[in-house]
């Protein structure tokens, strides 16, 4: 009888529930793993993005430790290591490094590779948590954790917890290791021209915590909020906000707003270069989209002009494309293209130029704020003479953002 009793314990554990039971609890403790990962690990430790009430902070830490036994130290550092050399020999885990088949597959073992790097580390795990329970516990037996939850599992519900444990252990190697770090630098939609190839796989960030939402993140990654559309969300910012209302969280920053006056100043001042300066990745999607009618009419011209050869090969959309990349991103056959665009298009020159001497202006840190504000102003007076409708008005426009 007594071995009938152990029996049925190890097969049902303490609480029986019903098939949907164990989804929802399945659901349940694999959404707080990753709301642990972009809020605690990600948007709080490597990005400083929020503060987090010291409550909530460590029971993120304790989570992580239960449901990953990753360290907060090496999760920290390889992920900013990823973003100092996105995509570019030396990312621990970009997809045009090592390739997509290898993250998506094996982008748990790049991790686990990297967090062996003590130079990675030292270099970029400044500031994570070094208080006794992280050297002597998180830390020092960061597998003793998953084990644990293991014990926790098999006693509440038997050998469906053993189930349960393994798609716990699994949910961060495939989403994050796989998923974002993988699919989020190959395929998907780009709000923002950024220089490396990060994508937005959803416009619903919703599944991964809003870490879905790749390509806003790596445009302004010291915010706390990752979406940016209005039809993006971030279930991870909705969190968040809970979290600020209760007290127990404190935004730091979030990306920047394009805010506009109704009327533009007759001069630029040191206000609207600050301004410019801080939303160019939302200027620089703006200023194809709002030439886009000068362009189509140019197009139209060149078609008639070569018998439909622009028309066929060089449409609206390719044209927009090449207008919203920075120069230096361009592949040698786009540089090829702009290069017979403009020979054939006076009005085409003027707009490729233009762009990218507009994207110079903030790219030359070296300059004081007044040099760079000459150069803007120069580049607004170009625009207005250029006798271009829509591109004097985007020159007005920067004159008004504040």
């Amino acid at each position: 009888m007594q071995h009938l009793t152990i029996i049925n314990f190890l097969s049902h554990g303490l609480i029986d529930l019903p098939w949907w039971g164990y989804l929802v609890f399945t659901f349940g403790v694999t959404h707080i793993t990753i709301l642990s990962v972009t809020i605690f690990l990600h948007r709080h430790q490597a990005h400083r993005a929020l503060d987090l009430h010291p409550i909530l902070s460590h029971f993120f830490r304790f989570w992580l430790w239960l449901t990953t036994g990753m360290v907060t130290k090496e999760w920290a550092a390889i992920h900013r290591k990823h973003h100092a050399f996105s995509d570019k020999s030396g990312d621990p885990h970009s997809p045009h490094v090592f390739g997509i088949k290898k993250i998506l597959l094996e982008g748990a073992e790049l991790y686990k590779q990297e967090s062996k790097n003590l130079e990675t580390l030292e270099k970029y795990g400044k500031g994570t948590p070094n208080d006794w329970v992280e050297r002597n516990l998180y830390s020092k037996h960061s597998i003793l954790g998953v084990f644990i939850m293991l014990t926790i599992n098999i006693i509440l519900f038997g050998s469906i917890g053993v189930s349960i444990w393994a798609i716990q252990m699994l949910w961060i190697p495939i989403n994050a290791a796989g998923i974002i770090n993988g699919i989020g630098h190959y395929w998907g939609y780009r709000n923002f021209q950024c220089i490396d190839k990060s994508k937005n796989i959803l416009p619903i960030g919703f599944f991964i915590g809003g870490e879905e939402l790749h390509n806003n993140h790596h445009t302004f990654a010291t915010s706390a909020k990752l979406s940016y559309k209005w039809y993006e969300f971030d279930l991870g910012w909705m969190w968040i906000r809970i979290f600020s209302m209760l007290g127990l969280a404190k935004v730091k920053k979030i990306s920047p707003v394009l805010q506009v006056r109704k009327t533009p100043k007759l001069a630029l001042d040191i206000q609207n270069l600050d301004a410019i300066i801080s939303n160019r990745y939302n200027l620089m999607a703006a200023y194809a989209g709002e030439l886009k009618q000068d362009c189509k009419n140019e197009l139209a011209r060149l078609s008639h002009k070569f018998h439909n050869q622009f028309h066929s090969q060089i449409g609206w959309n390719k044209i927009k494309q090449l207008l919203t990349k920075d120069y230096d991103t361009l592949t040698a056959d786009e540089k090829t293209l702009i290069e017979q665009i403009v020979k054939n298009s006076p009005v085409m020159k003027k707009l490729f130029t233009l762009r990218k001497q507009l994207t110079a202006i903030w790219q030359r840190s070296n300059l004081s704020h007044e040099e760079l504000l000459a150069k803007l102003q120069t580049w607004c007076k170009n625009a207005e003479n250029s006798n271009i409708k829509n591109l004097k008005l985007f020159s007005m426009k920067l004159r008004a953002i504040y």
